[in-house]
């Protein structure tokens, strides 16, 4: 268990950093009081006060964190604007987060999310200069009979170019690529002969176990790779080619979970695929026993995955925030406050709904449901 607990908590704790220092650098770049810098909720383990008067501190549940700014209100209307001119001196005034320009304090909410994908970016750029980048070309060594490939008519010795558009650049693309498909059919482009030809194979949805001995719903197709001319292709790059696949690879998996999740709310997805802090607890473990480069890659994914799910237009979510900052560029003035309260509950309601489900698809991959 100690194993699972430990990975996950460094990974939690620098990928909550990230997202929150980008909060408060943009904060002190425009002069906003930061009164908190928390990693994780509840009652305070330990902490320091800096002499700009920030309380840093490590909280007892390690799930979150949190910037809070001087004279912080989750809701602001244009009346109350009156009251904290009243209620605090002109220098105070200087400090208040609700009191900057617009695109300030948008810039402050959204620099969280954004230090997720940059930490990302990083990430992969250190793991492509120092370990490498596999660009092994993809070829069909085996295709099962009856197969779904067997009856699109691939064959043994196809060169798989395309999976669904997206380019082929090593044989570990193809399991990711037909894995994150959202569609019934997958494209496949191959090269057989020096003739491009594409097949389209309608996958079959099996349940089986990953590398790490998880169960989880996978398409297969039938096919199974090996290296061209058994010959493994392991660069390491350079710092502009490195950066350039970095940033590839973060905008393919940006785009790759919105699709599965558009796919979810449309009924078409597998939402038993949806997990939450144990079951990243579990993988994180698993994949941290395998070194620091598989422990990395999954810290990456999962900062784009909370700087993307922070983006999202809910309420209590920096994606809230920029919301009701749109509505307040469009009206002139920030929505009234009963309205803001009402916007909310509704996000409140999503998020606890969301979790729950989250962690019931946990409890069910442990066998306890």
């Amino acid at each position: 268990m100690l194993n699972f607990i430990l990975p996950f908590i460094v990974l939690i704790l620098v990928v909550v950093f990230i997202h929150e220092y980008g909060h408060y650098y943009f904060a002190k770049k425009y002069g906003v009081g930061v009164t908190d810098f928390s990693i994780g909720f509840g009652k305070e383990l330990f902490g320091w006060n800096d002499k700009s008067g920030t309380r840093w501190k490590i909280c007892w549940i390690p799930l979150g964190g949190y910037v809070k700014f001087f004279g912080d209100r989750n809701v602001f209307s244009q009346s109350d604007q009156e009251e904290l001119l009243k209620k605090y001196n002109e220098e105070d005034r200087k400090k208040l987060f609700v009191l900057k320009p617009l695109y300030q304090r948008s810039l402050i909410v959204a620099a969280g999310p954004i230090a997720n994908f940059i930490l990302a970016i990083f990430i992969f750029l250190f793991i492509y200069m120092f370990a490498g980048k596999d660009f092994t070309p993809a070829v069909i060594d085996e295709v099962r009979k009856d197969s779904p490939a067997f009856v699109s008519g691939l064959k043994k010795q196809d060169i798989i170019l395309e999976i669904d558009g997206s380019k082929v650049k090593s044989i570990l693309d193809v399991s990711k690529l037909i894995a994150m498909s959202t569609a019934d059919i997958i494209d496949f482009k191959v090269s057989r002969y020096d003739q491009e030809i594409l097949f389209k194979v309608k996958p079959n949805l099996v349940v089986t176990e990953d590398n790490l001995g998880n169960k989880i719903k996978k398409r297969m197709v039938g096919i199974t790779l090996s290296p061209y001319n058994n010959k493994v292709n392991h660069v390491k790059l350079g710092p502009v080619k490195a950066f350039y696949y970095s940033l590839n690879e973060v905008y393919f998996v940006t785009i790759s979970s919105l699709k599965y999740l558009g796919s979810m709310v449309i009924g078409k997805g597998d939402t038993s695929q949806l997990g939450g802090p144990i079951r990243i607890a579990k993988i994180t473990g698993q994949v941290a026993e395998f070194g620091i480069i598989p422990f990395l890659s999954i810290m990456a994914y999962i900062s784009i995955s909370l700087g993307l799910i922070n983006l999202f237009p809910i309420p209590l979510l920096d994606g809230g925030h920029l919301l009701f900052y749109g509505f307040e560029k469009v009206l002139g003035k920030p929505l009234s406050q009963k309205t803001q309260e009402g916007f909310f509950r509704i996000g409140m309601f999503l998020l606890l709904s969301l979790m729950f489900f989250a962690t019931f698809n946990d409890l069910r991959d442990l066998g306890l449901f």
